[in-house]
């Protein structure tokens, strides 16, 4: 199907062995050639080949097909594609990725729908300012959602150059608190060269990094820097640099300046996916009981409570709340409720909202005969 040059081409944007093989397995003809998604728009995709880009569409069967399986084209997957117009590809299949992160939305019925971010990363770099930004609630869903996704993290900790240097130690202290065992961390200036050195060790030559945070985080600007200003130095298929905006006064934070994912290359070889800030992240589990082996540490004191069944709540002898941070374990108890009522089926949810409902009508009942009873003295006493 393709030389070995074309294959080192795609090596060089990040093809991963597993997909070396379904490709070599899939039968494909002559004008049928392998790509990389590097962006996603409304009305077509823009493909890679690691030579040089081109827009396509998908075929209505393929995107029938992934709608089925709750599932979507993303930044960062690889697909077949043949020619449909002079300037224009066709895309007719979508090679099994080897990683894929997505989040739950609502479909505007009331039913969450899986909605898939990227596909096909090796390390996702968590972008946290260590200004107004700074949010270790909202870390623990972007470790939760990696995690549950078998991707690799590092926290990367941005804005280091705000802080005085006691504020800076108490939260570099505090995130690590955080964070996993094994788990890196790097607090950096997304503007400074020296980004490059300290992310080496995640991006070198084929490798894939995404990056996700909030807006006003430094993804665009981070991006920026380690693409850097000699465009034509990360060969074939780099893209214009990305936008970024002022931060706003009061809190610090930024506007939105990227609304789309788009995959960058790196002068050594590796690929970068820069994101949108996400405003609500409601992870992808199918069993509450995935979270378990996010929040490890409260697993393993779980083991310690006097009764099996303990739900960490107001029960005598909890080691968890022993042990665990307030706002650490009401954060648990809030993703594991999402996560049960996200794989409600719809039988399940009505009954619950009529459940709900019925417990509503009793307390306002109560409430009524209560201040009924309390009105109703003749003040004689």
């Amino acid at each position: 199907m393709m030389d070995s040059h074309d294959f080192e081409a795609l090596r060089d944007i990040g093809l991963p062995a597993p997909l070396v093989q379904q490709l070599a397995l899939l039968p494909v003809d002559d004008d049928t050639r392998p790509w990389r998604v590097v962006e996603v728009q409304r009305e077509h995709l823009v493909l890679h080949d690691g030579h040089a880009a081109c827009r396509a569409r998908a075929a209505p069967a393929l995107l029938d097909a992934l709608l089925a399986d709750d599932d979507a084209l993303a930044v960062g997957d690889w697909v077949l594609a043949r020619p449909e117009q002079a300037d224009r590809w066709l895309l007719v299949e979508r090679l099994q990725p080897v990683t894929q992160l997505a989040r739950r939305v609502n479909d505007g019925r009331g039913s969450p729908r899986r909605q898939v971010l990227v596909s096909n990363v090796d390390t996702a770099l968590l972008l946290m300012g260590l200004d107004h930004d700074f949010n270790l609630r909202r870390l623990e869903r972007y470790l939760a959602l990696v995690r549950l996704a078998g991707v690799p993290a590092v926290l990367v900790l941005t804005k280091a150059d705000a802080l005085e240097p006691a504020e800076l130690a108490r939260r570099l202290a505090q995130a690590r608190a955080c964070l996993p065992e094994g788990t890196a961390m790097v607090a950096l200036d997304s503007r400074a060269p020296a980004c490059t050195q300290l992310l080496a060790p995640w991006a070198g030559p084929g490798q894939t990094l995404v990056l996700l945070g909030s807006s006003g985080a430094g993804k665009s600007t981070l991006t920026n820097t380690l693409v850097g200003p000699d465009r034509g130095a990360a060969g074939p298929g780099t893209v214009e640099f990305q936008a970024t905006g002022p931060e706003r006064a009061g809190d610090s934070r930024g506007r939105h300046t990227t609304t789309v994912r788009t995959l960058h290359r790196l002068p050594n070889g590796a690929c970068i996916i820069d994101t949108p800030g996400l405003r609500a992240l409601r992870l992808d589990v199918g069993d509450a009981a995935q979270l378990d082996d996010v929040f490890g540490d409260i697993l393993r004191w779980a083991g310690q409570c006097r009764f099996r069944d303990c739900r960490h709540l107001a029960e005598p002898g909890c080691a968890v709340r022993e042990s665990v941070p307030p706002e650490r374990l009401r954060n648990f108890q809030k993703l594991q409720r999402e996560a049960k009522r996200d794989t409600m089926t719809a039988l399940e949810r009505r009954e619950q909202l009529a459940h709900w409902k019925a417990r509503g009508r009793e307390g306002t009942l109560r409430l009524r005969a209560k201040r009924s009873g309390q009105g109703s003295g003749d003040g004689t006493g």
